[in-house]
């Protein structure tokens, strides 16, 4: 096992894939020669070619409309949107063509595509970088969306991404990305898309959330612990499918649920999962489900970004008051 920080988790990832099959191609925005904006594919291209490691230019719409007619052809493209924000500019390729490709042609054609992009808050971005937008794509049948919070996750769940025959957007939390390593086995394994992970078991409240949440709810539960609250936290891995039997199968023996998520109240994928706790597991709720989450507003500029943010006292909060419900 080695010690590895995100970046260089999802780095080994596609060099795996690069290295297996010669269908995948990488290629965005400055993902070349510089290795990306955060050096993810740094060497990739010195290694494997500009055949299949190559910039485009500075338009995420022929980036998409690009991945779309690889797909058709037989590759496996691995497309990267610079930041998450600029999603905009390519959702007719990825909501309108990718997501409906299966569909569409009668199961004649598929869309292999694996969408990469950084987002996320807590790093003082410019406007449009860091903003949540996972919800937008989770609404959108026949995607898979996952954002993995660790680098053991990172790596498993990017190798079932880009072999997966469906389109899958594979979200990178920027505050992730070096601020700490974790084990990383160097040997190929793949984490099961559509399957959350319980972080760390516990008896009395169940938090489930995803990306940086994980950390911050963790955080949060060595907090409660020191006040014999006892909290579940479940890594949602994948917001689109959500893993809804692990979440109600814990919700079955805590009876009390927080959702945790960056994303805007309105936003994200929370709303979807206390939606789906109250419809199949209400009788076993001793207190509503509560939410946290930033504020319905616009992403606030890097100066108010630490008091936009919910963080790890947000979730303890919350956690108080399904607890003296």
């Amino acid at each position: 096992m080695a010690q590895m920080t995100m970046i260089q988790a999802i780095t080994n990832a596609l060099h795996t894939e690069l290295k297996n099959d010669e269908n995948v191609l990488v290629f965005g925005e400055d993902v070349g020669q510089n290795g990306g904006v955060f050096r993810a594919t740094e060497g990739l291209q010195d290694e494997f070619g500009e055949d299949r490691v190559f910039d485009t230019p500075l338009g995420e719409s022929g980036i998409g409309g690009l991945t779309v007619g690889l797909g058709l052809q037989g590759f496996r493209p691995v497309m990267e949107i610079q930041f998450f924000g600029f999603v905009f500019e390519t959702m007719d390729s990825i909501s309108g063509q990718m997501a409906r490709m299966r569909y569409r042609s009668g199961g004649r054609h598929n869309s292999p595509a694996t969408i990469r992009a950084p987002f996320g808050g807590g790093v003082h971005t410019p406007e449009l970088h860091a903003d949540s937008l996972e919800g937008l794509i989770a609404q959108q049948p026949g995607i898979k969306v996952v954002i993995p919070s660790t680098p053991h996750d990172a790596k498993g769940l990017l190798l079932s991404a880009i072999r997966d025959n469906d389109p899958v957007l594979f979200l990178e939390h920027m505050k992730l990305y070096r601020s700490f390593r974790g084990e990383v086995s160097e040997e190929e394994y793949t984490i099961e898309l559509g399957k959350a992970d319980v972080k760390r078991e516990g008896k009395d409240v169940t938090i489930v959330s995803y990306g940086a949440m994980v950390h911050a709810s963790l955080r949060a539960a060595d907090e409660l612990a020191k006040n014999d609250i006892e909290a579940e936290v479940i890594d949602l891995r994948t917001v689109s499918p959500i893993d809804v039997d692990t979440i109600i199968e814990s919700v079955k023996k805590t009876n009390h649920v927080v959702v945790a998520q960056e994303a805007q109240r309105q936003a994200g994928v929370a709303a979807n999962v206390v939606a789906e706790i109250q419809e199949r597991a209400i009788l076993h709720l001793e207190a509503p489900v509560l939410r946290v989450t930033a504020p319905d507003t616009v992403f606030s500029f890097a100066d108010a970004e630490e008091v936009w943010l919910p963080n790890e006292k947000s979730i303890i909060e919350k956690v108080n008051a399904v607890m003296n419900y």
